[in-house]
C-alpha cells in the first residue's frame, strides 16, 4: 500500500487524516487480531510452516467460531499405522467433542489405554508438544485443505462415537464413518496455531 493515500475521518468538528496502510494494519489488529505483517507470513496451505512443526492444513474454527490454523505433523515424524484407537467397550467422559481434538486427546491419555492418543501426544517437534488425533470437524478440514498430505486410507479421529466405536476420516473420498476402536488404523498428529 501506498503512504500517499489517505483516509479522512471526521473528528471534533475538523478531519483526521490517516495513512490508509496505518488504517488497513490497526483494522487488521483490532478485528483481526494480527498485524499485516503477520498475515504475509502465513505459508501456502499444504506448504511447510518454519518453525511451527509441520505444514500449514488450513483454518478451522473452534464451536464458538474462533479461528486457528491446524499444522500437520511430517509424516516422518507424525504418522503412525496399525494403531487401535483403544479401550474398547468403554465410554470415555471428554472425548465426544467433534470440534476440539487437543480436549478428546488429554481425555483419552489421561484414562484407559488409547494407543492413537498416546502416540499422537507424544510426539515432539521443532520445540512443539502439543500434538494430538484431531477432531472429526478438523479432520474433515484437514481432508478437504491437504488429502495429499495423508495416505489414501482411513485415520481415526480423536472422536468417540459409542463405546465401542470412534469416527475414522477416510481420505481417499471424504468419507466418515465409525470405526470399531479395537480395529487396526492410521493416525496423524495435528497440532493448532491459534491467532
Amino acid at each position: 500500500m501506498s503512504n500517499t493515500s489517505e483516509i479522512e475521518v471526521p473528528f471534533h468538528g475538523g478531519k483526521l487524516s490517516v495513512p490508509k496502510d496505518i488504517a488497513v494494519s490497526a483494522w487488521l489488529e483490532k478485528v483481526m487480531g494480527r498485524t499485516e505483517q503477520a498475515v504475509r507470513s502465513v505459508p501456502r496451505i499444504g506448504e511447510v510452516w518454519p518453525g511451527q512443526g509441520g505444514f500449514n492444513g488450513g483454518l478451522a474454527r473452534h464451536a464458538d467460531g474462533r479461528p486457528y490454523w491446524l499444522i500437520v505433523s511430517p509424516d516422518t515424524i507424525g504418522a503412525f499405522g496399525d494403531v487401535p484407537w483403544g479401550d474398547y467397550g468403554t465410554d470415555v467422559p471428554g472425548a465426544k467433542d467433534e470440534f476440539d481434538g487437543y480436549a478428546n486427546t488429554q481425555a483419552l491419555t489421561a484414562t484407559g489405554d488409547h494407543p492413537a492418543a498416546r502416540k499422537c501426544g507424544e510426539v515432539e517437534f521443532e520445540g512443539h508438544r502439543d500434538y494430538y488425533v484431531p477432531a472429526k470437524r478438523e479432520s474433515a478440514v484437514l481432508y478437504a485443505n491437504v488429502p495429499d498430505l495423508f495416505v489414501r486410507e482411513w485415520h481415526w479421529t480423536s472422536t468417540q462415537c459409542s463405546a465401542n466405536g470412534a469416527w475414522c476420516q477416510y481420505f481417499t473420498n471424504g468419507d466418515q464413518d465409525a470405526g470399531y476402536k479395537n480395529s487396526k488404523g492410521r493416525v496423524r498428529a495435528v497440532r493448532r496455531l491459534d491467532f
